[in-house]
Order: C-alpha cells, then sequence, then structure tokens
C-alpha cells in the first residue's frame, strides 16, 4: 500500500530548508485531483473516496497531448501574473516597538520618544525610523496602520494568524488560521504543491513557533512547515536523494491503487495514472522552491543575509532575510499562504541589551529584507496577486523602563500592508500624543483580515467554513469588522 513518500534534499549553501512533508495515500490523490461530485447523475467512487473520473483525468492527461507539467503551468498565465492570489505574512515575534519604528512622537518627552530620530518618507507628512532609510524611500509603495487595536497581551501568533483571542466561547476544534481557511476555500493552487506553508522554525515556547492552527478544519489543512522539526532537509518521508534508482519499489507501491482501478471496465491509462502520479508525487517543484542557491547573486546580495542564531535573547526565530526570499518563490511554486517568522522583538531591557540596542541590530536586517521583497514582487508583476502584512502580535509601552526596555503594550499596534491590490501610500489612523492608544480612524485587527481575505478573492460578508458540528461559521466577526476601505 501507497502510504507516503519523503524527498531529502542536501544542504546548499547558507539555507537549509528542512522538515518532512507526509502524503497519506488517499490525501495525496485527493489533493491532485478534486472529487467530482457527479457523473452521468451519480457518483462512481472507489472505496476510499477517490472517483472514477479523477483516474481518467490523470489518463487522459498522457494519452491526450496535453502534459501535466503543461497542464500545471498553464494555471500560472502568463506576463509575471500567479494565476492564483496568495498572501505572505511576516510575523515579528515579541511585539515589535510602534514608536520606535512607524508611529515616532519627536515632541513628546525622552523617556517616551526613546533614542531614535524621525526621518522624512515618500508620502508626505509621513516620517519613520532613520534606522530604514529604504523603507522611508518606498513609503508610496506600501500603506500603514498606526491605528491597530484588538490584541491581549499575550506572545501568541494565534492573534495574528487568525485576527482573534482565545477564548472559552471558541468553537469545538478552535478557530482556523487565515492559511488554512484559503486553504478550505481555494483548495490547491497548483497540483500536488500545498496551499499552506509555515517558515516557522522549531522553538521552545508553543506560542510563538505555532505552525498554524487548522482548528475545526482539521489536519488535511494544516500548513506544510518545512522548518518546524529543527531538521536540515526537506523530505518527503521515506525517500532519500539519490534513490531513485528503487523506481520499481516506489511504482510497486501504487499496485492496490492500480487493482481497484483495474475493477471497472472502461478505465483506461492505467499506467499512465501510475506513471503521472509518481512523478508529481517526486517532483522536485517544492525542494525547488525552497532552495534559493537558484536565486541569482544580484537577488542574493538585495536581500542581504542575517543569521540562523536565535535572534535577540532567548527563544524565538532567527533573523534572516533568506527566509523572505523562499516566501516568494515558494507563492511563484504555487502556495497561497506563507508565514515568516522574522527575529525576537520582546525587548525588556538589560540584562538582555536595551530596547534600542535591539533596535539597531535588527532594523538594518528588516530595512533591507522586507525592501527587497516589495521591489522584487513589483518587478516581477507578482505584487498585483501577493498581499504582504506585517506585524506583531502587539506594541511597547510608551514609556521606556528603568532598564532602557519598553514592556508589553496591546492597546496599540502597527500593520504594514502592500501588494495584492491593496492601495499603497496610505496612512490609516493614528494614536495620541504618546502612543498609548488609537486617536484617529481605530482599526481592529479582524479588518486587516478582512482586507486580506479580500485581497485573496473571498467576501468576508458571505463566505463561511462549517465547523465539526456541520454549523457554517463566518471567517470573522462580519457584523462589526470589514475590510478597510481606505486600501482597497
Amino acid at each position: 500500500m501507497f502510504e507516503s513518500l519523503s524527498f531529502k534534499g542536501p544542504r546548499r549553501g547558507s539555507f537549509s530548508g528542512h522538515g518532512k512533508f507526509v502524503f497519506g495515500r488517499i490525501e495525496v490523490l485527493r489533493s491532485l485531483f478534486p472529487q467530482e461530485e457527479s457523473m452521468s447523475g451519480r457518483t462512481i467512487k472507489f472505496c476510499d473516496g477517490f472517483t472514477r473520473r479523477n483516474f481518467l483525468q490523470i489518463g487522459s492527461m498522457a494519452m491526450g497531448g496535453a502534459t501535466l507539467p503543461q497542464l500545471l503551468q498553464a494555471q500560472a498565465g502568463n506576463s509575471g501574473r500567479l494565476g492564483h492570489k496568495a498572501n505572505i505574512m511576516v510575523f515579528l515575534a515579541g511585539g515589535p516597538p510602534h514608536l520606535d519604528m512607524f508611529d515616532m512622537k519627536p515632541d513628546a518627552p525622552e523617556e517616551i520618544r526613546g533614542e531614535f530620530s524621525p526621518i522624512s518618507t515618500s508620502v508626505p507628512g509621513f516620517q519613520i525610523c532613520e534606522h530604514l532609510p529604504l523603507l522611508a524611500a518606498r513609503a508610496h509603495q506600501y500603506s500603514m496602520v498606526r491605528s491597530l487595536y484588538g490584541a491581549v497581551d499575550r506572545h501568541d501568533i494565534y492573534q495574528c494568524l487568525t485576527g482573534r483571542v482565545f477564548s472559552p466561547s471558541q468553537p469545538v476544534g478552535g478557530w482556523p488560521c487565515l492559511g488554512s481557511v484559503v486553504s478550505k476555500l481555494k483548495g490547491h493552487a497548483q497540483r500536488g504543491v500545498p496551499p499552506f506553508v509555515t517558515m516557522t522554525p522549531k522553538m521552545k515556547s508553543s506560542t510563538w513557533g505555532r505552525l498554524g492552527p487548522s482548528g475545526f478544519l482539521g489536519k488535511a489543512h494544516a500548513p506544510f512547515a518545512p522548518i518546524a522539526d529543527g531538521a536540515n532537509s526537506l523530505t518527503l518521508q521515506g525517500i532519500e536523494a539519490g534513490q531513485f534508482s528503487g523506481r520499481a519499489q516506489l511504482l510497486a507501491s501504487l499496485d492496490a491503487l492500480k487493482e481497484q482501478a483495474a475493477e471497472i471496465a472502461e478505465f483506461d491509462g492505467v499506467d499512465a495514472f501510475t506513471e503521472q502520479a509518481l512523478g508529481i508525487l517526486t517532483s522536485s517543484k517544492l525542494a525547488n522552491a525552497l532552495d534559493i542557491t537558484k536565486e541569482s547573486t544580484k537577488t542574493l546580495e538585495r536581500y542581504g543575509g542575517g543569521s540562523y542564531e536565535k535572534a535577540g535573547y532567548g527563544d524565538a526565530s532567527h533573523l534572516h532575510n533568506h527566509d523572505l526570499i523562499a516566501a516568494r518563490r515558494l507563492v511563484e511554486a504555487g502556495v497561497r499562504t506563507v508565514t515568516v517568522n522574522y527575529g525576537r522583538w520582546d525587548w525588556h531591557g538589560q540584562p538582555h541589551g536595551t530596547n534600542f540596542e535591539n533596535a539597531r541590530d535588527h532594523l538594518p536586517y528588516f530595512d533591507t529584507g522586507i525592501s527587497a521583497l516589495m521591489d522584487d514582487l513589483h518587478e516581477r508583476g507578482l505584487d498585483r496577486d501577493v498581499s504582504v502584512v506585517v506585524w506583531g502580535e502587539f506594541g511597547r509601552t510608551p514609556r521606556v523602563n528603568a532598564k532602557g526596555g519598553r514592556d508589553h503594550w496591546p492597546r496599540a499596534n502597527f500593520a504594514m500592508m502592500f501588494g495584492g491590490g491593496i492601495l499603497p501610500g496610505r496612512v490609516i489612523g493614528s494614536t495620541n500624543h504618546y502612543a498609548e492608544e488609537p486617536e484617529d480612524r481605530p482599526v481592529h485587527m479582524q479588518e486587516v483580515f478582512a482586507t486580506l481575505y479580500h485581497a485573496m478573492g473571498i467576501d468576508t460578508n458571505t463566505a463561511t467554513v462549517n465547523d465539526l458540528h456541520g454549523r457554517p461559521r463566518y471567517l470573522i466577526d462580519h457584523t462589526k469588522y470589514h475590510k478597510i476601505e481606505e486600501l482597497v
């Protein structure tokens, strides 16, 4: 019986994609060819629920002239368009200091304004931190929400994945995150490529390192997490690189499916089915997407480097711009949703360095990486199809503490957004004179989600997913929150 496959690619250069990608026998086939609801008024299924038409589709591809690669490529369109909508979320774990990045208060007392000075941007009247000169020059290419609220004082990526906070009243199984919802509603953009990938590394923290809760949608819509287990290579379980000399053994593992197909008299192209299915399952498409050494030297230099050591102190994510390259490559390969954990932004002060010492370390990498991603998407024509949000779980206290740090502050935060049809060059909302709370145009986190879903072609006023009891659930609290009209 065909249970799973694995491919293990060698470590290349300074980048290593790793983890396990385990396909269940039926899950793989279903992902490759969606089930038909009916055929001539009735559905013909094998015992595992896979339909006769599914098998015929594969056979016809091999026998009818159009090859599988051609059919897969057709979905991608041309002229730089993906052929599908995608989203990249960059998560700044720990809570980035909004006052020291995009909501500076130069007229406030020193203990509020901090050590950094503002600089002008390409958007008149909008100033940001002096350590973000590249983003200052590109302010007309992104929009900034400076009046974000709706978080709680909890170190957890959950808030940024779902737009919700933990509540005893949540449905059985829990709320699914955006990537899982998109997987459910949109399915695969490319056959054999997972719709949802997270570049979250292995962490001790279960909340920062949360991969992306699929909630009541189940494991079928959980993310593929290539670097979550701390391994050094991408694998499809059980098959080592260079092991394809045992191709006959792989073919033999599909015998049971071939026998099922042969039970239907009209079915033909069984061998073609086997060959096509094996071609997808052993495809290097995903591994290639994670192999950034295939990028030009110019591109690698544009993004800059970083370190795969844990950023800052304690347990958090690394700080490496190559993950941003991988995110772009993944959406090009057909992934719909990618999340990237980027650095540690929980800067309470000594003995772990002051807020400003840590910011001087992080901000240049951040400035270079996000600017490069912005330029890269634009130059490739992907900015029309790929939306990006950059944020953390909350902001930081307006007042610098006695240890030179800023503490947790869920009452005010920021969200950077660009691409995917999101209007650029907008500055949405403002905080009061000490950046304590929204003053003008408060924006709830769920409004950001409504906007991201809109960019993905999903209307939160009408779209629902069924919970474990079969009850339809809206993606957000649509009676209270809607897309940010200033950005769409």
